[in-house]
């Protein structure tokens, strides 16, 4: 059975706190819950307390990479069923396999998506 998007919590670890802020206000506009990690480490240490249906990952972060993040997230039985999608600026083929390779479950650059459809692929891959 489908969630329902109310149920959804989607965990945003970007330390550009207005594009943070753009995400946040369109996935609650969809009624998602949403909460917001400014680093690497907080980020990482929320996806273990807080356990979110969904995780949106900037790679270039303070404190620890978001291809850090995605290696502990993925290597910790507790939360490696929850998927991370990585949305960065960073597009090389190189950058876009590592994250593939580490087990994020898609691969978002920033540039090429409105926050509209980044929501839309949020929906897609938990079935919303």
């Amino acid at each position: 059975m489908p969630k329902k998007v109310e149920n959804v919590h989607v965990l945003i670890i970007e330390d550009d706190s207005f594009l943070a802020n753009i995400y946040k206000t369109k996935f609650e506009m969809e009624g998602f819950k949403v909460s917001v990690s400014d680093n690497g480490e907080s980020g990482l240490a929320d996806i273990k307390k807080k356990k979110p249906d969904i995780v949106l990952l900037d790679i270039l972060l303070p404190k620890m990479d978001g291809f850090t993040v995605l290696e502990h997230a993925k290597a910790d039985k507790e939360v490696a069923d929850i998927p991370v999608i990585l949305l960065t600026n960073l597009g090389q083929k190189d950058d876009v396999d590592k994250g593939l390779d580490l087990g994020a479950e898609d691969y978002l650059i920033k540039a090429h998506f409105k926050p509209s459809e980044t929501v839309e692929k949020v929906k897609k891959v938990l079935n919303i």
